[in-house]
């Protein structure tokens, strides 16, 4: 711990003890980035896929990057690198954890992405475009008391098995038509096309 942020909330030099322990927890966290431009669109993504996220270290966390969507986070963090993730209690004690710090996305012809991978076991999937790996410059946490109680009720399955019906080359075509992966919604270079197989 390096210090209070306010009467509700701490900071933390390491993912480790209850920190760890409560992100590792919750079955959604959430994903903030923007770009560098005034006029930019700042995106906000939830990430869930039982699975697809792990800490790697007490500084540096990774998730699986899966297709389906745009790439606004990655266009963000191949410009500038700044990210926060967030995670949220829906039920018990209420709490609030942020990493705020840099990402970068290691993509499949990237030396690192099959070690990488590997270590996510079986969440690792069809549409899988990148593993994104952050790491932390502040953590901290907050009380959380306004966020409601939600009943965690299952995994959606339909983004998998939608993919799973797909080959690896009708997905690289998937993403080759698909707007906004490519680019971003402002222009900026996303996921490099065309997607190297697997």
């Amino acid at each position: 711990m390096t210090g209070d942020t306010g009467v509700m909330g701490k900071t933390y030099e390491r993912i480790e003890g209850r920190l760890r322990e409560f992100i590792e927890a919750q079955p959604v966290f959430f994903t903030a980035t923007a770009p560098l431009s005034a006029d930019g669109h700042v995106n906000l993504s939830p990430k869930g896929r039982r699975g697809t996220w792990r800490v790697l270290d007490e500084q540096r966390v990774a998730y699986l990057d899966f297709g389906g969507s745009h790439a606004e986070t990655i266009a963000h963090l191949r410009e500038n690198g700044r990210i926060t993730l967030m995670w949220c209690a829906f039920d018990g004690p209420p709490n609030i954890v942020r990493v705020h710090g840099t990402g970068e996305p290691v993509f499949r012809d990237d030396p690192r992405f099959a070690e990488l991978v590997a270590g996510f076991g079986d969440a690792d999937g069809s549409a899988l475009r990148a593993v994104v790996v952050v790491t932390a410059k502040l953590i901290s946490d907050t009380c959380g008391f306004a966020v409601p109680f939600m009943d965690y009720r299952g995994e959606r399955t339909l983004h998998e098995e939608y993919f799973d019906r797909k080959s690896d080359e009708e997905f690289a075509a998937y993403c080759e038509n698909k707007d906004f992966v490519g680019v971003s919604m402002d222009g900026l270079p996303a996921v490099p096309l065309p997607l190297p197989p697997r």
